[in-house]
């Protein structure tokens, strides 16, 4: 299970993203994060906005309820999402 931090009204979680993929898709964990594949390409932030709107629409919040706390630039990330516990994401996540 992937840990899921809570902590003032917004939860975060690792995220190993891999870029140029068929589809957008959760393919399963990797060590302690969520193995993500996007089908953007990591330019001018393309892969990042994906990743974005993939856990927003995944987690059926706003897009601008999500944001990328650390990693732009690199395939390991840390998401924050706000307004849902770690239990609303866990449920939601499958």
């Amino acid at each position: 299970m992937i840990p899921i931090q809570e902590s003032g009204g917004s939860v975060t979680f690792a995220v190993k993203v891999h870029p140029r993929a068929r589809k957008d898709a959760i393919t399963g964990e990797l060590g302690d994060a969520i193995k993500l594949s996007l089908s953007s390409p990591p330019v001018e932030g393309r892969a990042n906005g994906a990743c974005i709107e993939f856990f927003a629409k995944l987690l059926k919040v706003p897009q601008s309820s999500v944001t990328i706390a650390s990693g732009q630039t690199s395939r390991q990330k840390v998401i924050r999402v706000a307004g849902l516990s770690a239990e609303e994401v866990r449920k939601r996540i499958g």
